[in-house]
């Protein structure tokens, strides 16, 4: 059937839909006439949305774009509903890439960072984003880490940054500390050195005074498994620390189990620990100081992982204060010098490491804590028992309750003979915030032969990076190289100083950001306090990666900003969402050497940013991902083409369909009730799936009666909003050739008509002689002859009724009518 164009339709288009002929021009005068800057003064509920922000590589890959265009659709959503939003974007633009950029191409760090900016920004509009961009800055601006020297002034006057000794990571060719995130298998990621772990002075903050506020969430909202990583990270225990007598003095101990004590046959030293030299004897000391150099090539988390447990007995033996057996004194790297005291009393019929530790020695091993009903370990357990039970083998303590029942009475026992006292202790440690490189903050300190380190007076910040530097081949930082700029006076005597020639580790960037985009072109401190009422942060997308450091540091700094009385916020975002992450086709981690990496630039050339943007929505539930699929972009990008056919095609071909005005306006209704709750919980690929049906059913609606009423208006208007914030470029070409106002990103939300979106009809199977013939829409209060009446005279239905003798008629209500015939 083909239906004649009605006076009150829109004149079609006489080209096919093609993106790259709206989608840059769109981008242009969004640009252009500022849609998207935020007016703090606008109307409307304020609503901060956030994505995290990239490293400026050089290029966005798919994984940029995955992050983005779902968050972007749902600040656009929330624009429409009448929301002012702000949704700004930077780069984190300190960091060791730029360094080895400048070192492999002979080129300063500075520029290749802003070059890549230049070009990362390009990519981002070309995504159709809604960005303010009149907010961007980089973290490498000299007006953005002045405040990271403000920062950490305050923090060292506050106490919580000073300078100490500690065990680094230490490569010995590019001559700078490394996180262990750079030590690849013991070696220096950037060279491929051997890693040495040395006790040098370095800048610390002190994270550890916030550990206990930063294991409450009570102030954010924050994926359980994001909680239970940072919770995990900061290590909260409970327990007690229990002194032993050895060769060279007590050595205490710190245990959470201080109720399996009389189970402890050995102790066990970190490789570092300070009392190691003087515990070995000689007969041990080749054998030891061997271990101790090869421990020194892992790092902490190398040193934490399941395998074979290896170490070296010392020649000493420590005292057992309550039994006083002799224990031999072991040295091994599954210690930390970092956790507790840096030694440990070994209970291996209760702890699973000791216990490995014990097998592959043969150690004793001693049950202390046995399970209710059992009747114990025997001479050779094949496991250790870490459960609470009851305690056995321990003399005055046997029959009490294991674990948390018994643990303080026993407690208080030792405490009163000072053998032991309650003791809470952490994983987390200070953060280490000195790096040896040029490309990050320098640390606002100077160095006095008289007066020692003291801070840059605040009216010189910032210290700025010197431009003209010199890249060695091994990657040593030039700053330690620059007299001129090293050269300074002490603001305390005057006298010659020398500047501190560390700078911070980048995690600082990425600290407070989210506040610097209230303001960014305020001077006179971190950000403009007028604007605090836009905070805290309302959403804040990213990948869970970042569960640890970034987001911990974040909600450390926010914390440390409130008690300097910059904030009343508790944490810096109150809602945090992961998405997941877009493999490559083979179901693998994207990466060059696999051959798997997918461009966007190319996607978007080929198929359209708006495209692109519905298949990343659709590809897989968000906050999951998937593996990316090749074949299944053509759908959306078949999918717009209809969209802009449904809109502009005068000639609708195809069987006549019998669709009411209530089944349109149902049609319309239902899905804009079901895209904006899936809006609300971020189910983006069920709001694209949604879209596609109500497509169908309106394509249906065009070879209907409904075509061209003022029903078939309302719901080209209410689909095109639907529309804009998920592909907007094409939304808003649309909204624009119907001849409305303004843009489409600035119109109202569409309110669901909840009468229309609930059906007051059913649909019902109709056999005859009980097989399906066809179908039959009915009220739902049909009485059984209306609905036999109906079903008669369905056009399919009445061709098996023809010349047949009806024997009996069946109606089911909401279920299915059956005629059956003979």
């Amino acid at each position: 059937m083909t239906q004649p164009t009605k006076p009150n339709i829109v004149p079609p288009r006489a080209e096919r839909y093609n993106p790259h002929a709206i989608e840059q021009k769109w981008q242009t005068q969004w640009q252009e006439s500022g849609l998207y800057r935020f007016d703090e003064n606008a109307p409307g509920e304020k609503f901060y949305a956030l994505t995290m922000f990239p490293y400026p590589s050089g290029n966005l890959h798919i994984g940029h774009w995955y992050a983005n265009v779902a968050p972007d659709a749902r600040a656009r959503w929330l624009r429409m509903r009448g929301y002012n939003v702000l949704f700004p974007m930077g780069f984190d633009s300190f960091g060791l890439p730029a360094e080895n950029a400048a070192i492999k191409h002979g080129i300063n760090p500075a520029d290749w960072t802003y070059k890549n900016i230049e070009h990362m920004t390009g990519q981002f509009q070309r995504m159709g984003t809604m960005i303010d961009w009149s907010r961007q800055f980089a973290t490498s601006d000299p007006e953005y880490y002045r405040w990271n020297q403000w920062f950490f002034i305050q923090m060292y006057k506050r106490g919580l940054a000073y300078k100490k000794g500690g065990l680094v990571n230490w490569c010995p060719k590019d001559q700078t500390v490394l996180a262990n995130e750079q030590v690849v298998n013991g070696h220096c990621e950037r060279c491929g050195s051997p890693v040495e772990r040395r006790n040098l002075s370095q800048w610390y903050l002190k994270i550890t005074d916030y550990a206990d506020e930063l294991l409450d969430f009570s102030h954010t909202d924050m994926p359980e498994k994001v909680r239970a990583m940072q919770t995990n990270w900061i290590g909260k225990s409970v327990g007690a620390e229990v002194t032993f007598d050895t060769p060279v003095g007590g050595e205490t101990v710190f245990t959470t189990r201080p109720d399996t004590l009389m189970g402890a046959t050995f102790m066990v030293l970190a490789p570092e620990h300070a009392k190691v030299a003087a515990l070995t004897t000689d007969e041990q000391r080749g054998a030891v100081e061997a271990y101790v150099e090869a421990a020194g090539r892992k790092t902490d988390v190398e040193r934490q992982q399941e395998g074979e447990k290896t170490g070296v007995w010392t020649g000493s033996y420590a005292t057992h204060p309550v039994t006083g057996e002799k224990l031999p004194i072991w040295i091994a790297d599954y210690v930390l010098v970092t956790y507790g005291t840096g030694s440990i009393m070994a209970v291996p019929a209760h702890d699973e490491r000791d216990f490995a530790f014990a097998k592959a020695f043969g150690l004793p091993i001693k049950e202390v804590i046995r399970p209710e009903g059992a009747e114990g370990m025997g001479e050779n357990p094949e496991a250790p028992y870490s459960g609470e039970g009851h305690i056995v083998n321990s003399g005055e303590f046997d029959g009490m309750p294991g674990g948390k029942a018994s643990i303080t009475a026993i407690v208080a026992k030792l405490e009163g003979r000072g053998i032991a006292k309650a003791k809470t202790t952490y994983r987390l440690r200070d953060w280490l915030f000195a790096r040896q490189r040029y490309w990050g903050t320098p640390i606002p300190f100077v160095h006095c032969p008289e007066h020692g380190a003291q801070p840059v007076p605040e009216d010189q910040l910032p210290v700025k990076l010197p431009k003209d530097v010199e890249f060695t081949p091994t990657g040593q930082s030039p700053l330690k190289l620059d007299e001129a700029w090293k050269a300074t006076t002490c603001p305390v005597c005057g006298g010659p100083a020398e500047r501190d020639t560390d700078t911070m580790d980048t995690f600082v960037d990425s600290s407070w950001y989210m506040y610097r985009y209230l303001s960014p072109d305020y001077h006179e401190g971190p950000f403009d306090p007028s604007k605090a009422g836009l905070l805290p942060v309302d959403l804040y997308t990213g990948g869970i990666e970042h569960a640890i450091l970034h987001l911990l540091y974040s909600r450390f700094w926010t914390k440390v900003m409130r008690d300097m009385g910059l904030t009343t916020q508790h944490e810096p975002f109150a809602q945090l969402r992961n998405q997941g992450m877009i493999l490559g086709e083979d179901g693998e981690k994207m990466s060059k050497s696999r051959g798997n990496v997918v461009d966007p630039d190319d996607l978007v050339s080929e198929y359209g940013a708006d495209t692109v943007r519905a298949f990343l929505m659709f590809i897989a539930p968000w906050e999951i991902g998937g593996p990316w699929d090749s074949q299944g972009i053509n759908g959306p990008s078949k999918w717009l083409a209809r969209v802009w056919n449904l809109f502009f095609e005068e000639k609708v071909s195809g069987p006549e369909e019998k669709m009411t005005d209530a089944d349109v306006r149902f049609a319309v209704h239902s899905a804009l009730k079901k895209v904006g709750e899936d809006f609300e919980r971020m189910s983006f690929n069920t709001i694209i799936s949604t879209l596609m049906e109500l497509t169908n059913a309106l394509v249906k609606a065009k070879r209907s009666p409904v075509y061209g009423t003022p029903v078939w208006d309302e719901a080209l208007d209410i689909f095109n909003r639907m529309l804009a914030p998920v592909v907007p470029h094409i939304a808003e070409e649309i909204w624009s050739e119907r001849g409305k106002e303004g843009s489409v990103h600035t119109a109202q939300w569409p309110a669901v008509d909840e009468a229309a979106a609930v059906r007051d009809t059913v649909t019902i199977g109709v056999q005859v002689s009980g097989k399906v013939r066809g179908e039959v829409s009915i009220s739902k209060t049909a009485t059984q002859e209306e609905a036999l009446s109906a079903a008669r005279d369905n056009e399919e239905v009445s061709k098996h009724l023809d010349g047949k003798t009806v024997v009996k008629e069946i109606y089911v209500p909401g279920r299915i009518i059956n005629i059956v015939v003979k």
